[in-house]
């Protein structure tokens, strides 16, 4: 790698901070709901609510955020971003109620901008050969985010059930989840120092009329034979821009980049509707599903996040050498696959308590009523929660709902388990890092922040509602019809992308915006 390449990739790997905090905040919630719905009396839709308060706000940064970059800048943008992070933080970790929580973690989602801004700024500063790989660096911290916040809660909740001075002393006793939203506070206060280092976008300031200021940065991240050829393609581009934000609107609905926008819409749609939220989001919640118990659960969360990091590992190896679309295809396949398996796994699924299960678990936890369900066999997960609510009271089941559900679920766990795994796997290296990837190239310079922007919405709205209803769901349809939809889901835009999808890779933003414009 050549010295102006290693310089944009040290740029890149600071941009892409902002990928890690979003993958640790999306993440870290996963350890939280257990303990906020007793702690708060959440019912299903509160809990949709506490999960899906970032993605919700994650709608008005994704309006937003790439209009106000088209104006100012990157970097002013995704230094406020950071400053965000940090606030949602710290007032997530002394939230004292389940309203307070919400709009803590709203805050956080505002900052989700970064989702939509690096893969902007990272496009903009890569060469055409390492671009897809580049780009999917953000991806890849996005998803070591997610890994960190899977460990993290697991540590957590294992130093809060210690007994150790040091964890009274803290109060990690009786505040675990607290500990666990605080720690984001770290990470987000670094990624604003480092980037103060980081310089504005070389594309964006040719197009704000500061052609110098490109050069000199220009000087950095690319090969000195190559920067006035690129700066001419830059020009030639920002001839048609406009600062009005009404005619960007227009000319982003242009007839000929009609079809761009099908692609990039369906693209948006089909990586949330495939359930990938709602997997990272209420990972031991699914998993306490199976019957593993909470502690069990919060250790096979920990295995996301590592076949995570090394199927997007796989997924930058490759997007630059296979493509775009073969990526693509390939992994909605195994969505399909997977969700599939899932729903298969809790389908064969029964549920009967034992009587003398039933008896423990009311001397140990002092749960009046559980023997009125105990050796009765339930077909599903939905009747069976259904007799205990009326059983034994809605809250206490709730409370209580791991330990009962792993006395009394009948299934082969693992099959649910390789289930989520394989389906983690096969979102890594297609629909999480290429998607970014083909936004950040389809869309024209003039217009991209705009074309990004309208993406982040419908990513963020797919996301908000999928997150939000997702405990409605679990409750009426059980732990098989619901991923049973996110496998039909996948099947059906795997066809859509097999037809429209166009390649992209190895070309310019310059080329690429000649030919899709005429598509």
């Amino acid at each position: 790698m050549i010295p102006t390449e290693r310089k944009a990739l040290f740029y890149t790997a600071v941009i892409a901070l902002g990928g890690f905090l979003f993958g640790f905040d999306a993440a870290v919630i996963s350890g939280v709901v257990g303990f906020v719905t007793p702690e708060f009396g959440l019912n299903e839709w509160w809990v949709g609510a506490v999960v899906s308060a970032p993605s919700f706000a994650a709608i008005i940064a994704a309006l937003t955020v790439g209009p106000i970059a088209d104006y100012v800048g990157r970097k002013k943008v995704m230094l406020t971003l950071a400053l965000l992070y940090t606030i949602s933080a710290v007032a997530s970790a002394f939230a004292p109620d389940a309203v307070t929580l919400v709009a803590a973690r709203f805050i956080g989602g505002l900052a989700f901008g970064t989702l939509m801004l690096a893969p902007i700024y990272i496009a903009e500063i890569a060469p055409a050969r390492l671009r897809g790989r580049m780009v999917s660096v953000n991806q890849l911290n996005i998803v070591i985010g997610f890994s960190a916040a899977y460990f993290a809660n697991y540590f957590i909740l294992g130093a809060s059930q210690s007994g150790s001075e040091f964890a009274a002393s803290i109060g990690l006793d009786q505040y675990a989840w607290r500990w666990m939203l605080g720690l984001e506070a770290l990470p987000a206060a670094l990624y604003f120092l480092f980037m103060l280092f980081v310089p504005e976008s070389p594309r964006w300031l040719v197009l704000e009329g500061h052609a110098e200021k490109a050069r000199a940065i220009m000087a950095r991240i690319t090969p000195a034979d190559e920067i006035e050829d690129l700066l001419a393609s830059i020009r030639e581009s920002a001839q048609q821009a406009t600062h009005n934000l009404a005619a960007k609107i227009r000319d982003m609905f242009r007839p000929e980049l009609r079809m761009v926008l099908i692609v990039g819409l369906i693209a948006g749609i089909a990586q949330q509707s495939s359930g990938i939220n709602v997997v990272y989001f209420y990972a031991p919640t699914i998993f306490e599903q199976s019957g593993v118990g909470t502690n069990a659960a919060f250790a096979q969360a920990t295995y996301i996040g590592l076949v995570n990091i090394g199927f997007t590992v796989l997924a930058m190896m490759l997007v630059d050498k296979l493509g775009r679309k073969p990526l693509m295809i390939a992994g909605l396949l195994g969505v399909a696959i997977s969700m599939s398996v899932s729903s298969y796994g809790f389908y064969s699924a029964h549920y009967e308590l034992p009587m003398e299960s039933a008896t423990a678990l009311m001397a140990s936890e002092n749960i009046e009523g559980l023997d009125r369900i105990a050796g009765i066999r339930y077909e599903d997960d939905v009747s069976f929660k259904a007799a205990a609510y009326e059983a034994i009271g809605k809250d206490v089941m709730k409370a209580n709902e791991a330990v009962i559900l792993q006395s009394s679920i009948h299934m082969n766990s693992t099959v649910v388990l390789v289930g989520i795994l394989g389906f983690v796997a096969s979102f890594a290296f297609s629909l999480g890092p290429v998607m970014w990837v083909l936004f950040s190239e389809i869309f024209p310079n003039r217009i991209r922040g705009v074309c990004m922007a309208f993406m982040g919405v419908v990513n963020s709205g797919v996301s908000w509602f999928i997150q939000f209803i997702f405990p409605y769901e679990l409750a009426t349809l059980g732990s098989a019809g619901t991923f049973l939809v996110f496998a039909v889901f996948a099947a059906i835009f795997m066809v859509l992308l097999m037809w429209l999808m166009p390649e992209t890779r190895g070309r310019s933003l310059e080329e690429l915006e000649k030919e899709l414009s005429r598509a």
